[in-house]
């Protein structure tokens, strides 16, 4: 787990619970034991319970009377929740990022989303998909925005695992070279638009894993 001196303890064992719930590693409905983390991390329970707090903060985890912290659940009510905002807030960071993004900056997400279309796994694709919207986005200079961003990113990787986890299938992203076409040629609003209908569009397919029958699930593109 690679971490900044920075970082507190608690921040590096709020980050690395949240990769695993992201990942489905540990499902929904888990009950978050205070004692086992704070022995895994080698910490007192004071920074478990400011982790736990952080996790709720990100609506990874709720707390319960008398009980504690679970994971919580998700389902496609939520799914539509989280892309509706992230089509306003994402093309709302790019209106603003637009005129401080530079030729290095635009070349880079370039070359993340070829590494995104070569991905083996969900969660290398996840990694260079966040990647390139942070690359884009970052721009607007808008510390609160963006922490939203991540946050509602974070909550789409949860659907995105649980939905590609058996039968990845690597893909191409026009979406994503549509966006740098328009942001090259100045064209911020159809960047813009572009963005909002990648982030906000869910689809369904059909899956099935070996052995099983075929099941329908939500697919989402960024």
């Amino acid at each position: 787990m690679k971490h900044t001196p920075e970082e507190t303890q608690s921040a590096r064992i709020a980050r690395a619970l949240a990769d695993r719930i992201i990942s489905g590693e540990i499902p929904p409905g888990t009950r978050l034991r205070q004692d086992h983390i704070a022995t895994e991390f080698g910490a007192s329970h004071v920074p478990v319970r400011e982790a736990f707090r952080e996790l709720q903060t990100q609506g990874l985890a709720e707390s319960e009377p008398r009980r504690g912290f679970r994971v919580t659940d998700f389902d496609v009510t939520e799914l539509r929740e989280v892309a509706e905002m992230r089509s306003s807030l994402e093309s709302l960071a790019l209106r603003h990022a637009a005129a401080n993004l530079t030729r290095s900056i635009l070349q880079e997400a370039e070359e993340v989303t070829r590494h995104g279309d070569s991905a083996d796994t969900v969660r290398d694709w996840e990694a260079a998909n966040r990647h390139f919207h942070r690359l884009i986005l970052a721009p607007c200079r808008m510390p609160r925005l963006l922490r939203t961003i991540d946050d509602l990113q974070a909550a789409s990787a949860r659907f995105l695992f649980a939905a590609w986890r058996r039968d990845w299938e690597a893909r191409t992203d026009h979406d994503h070279r549509a966006i740098l076409d328009a942001l090259r040629k100045g064209q911020t609003e159809l960047a813009c638009a572009t963005l909002a209908r990648h982030v906000g569009w869910i689809g369904k397919r059909k899956t099935s894993a070996k052995n099983a029958d075929p099941r329908e699930t939500y697919e989402i593109p960024g």
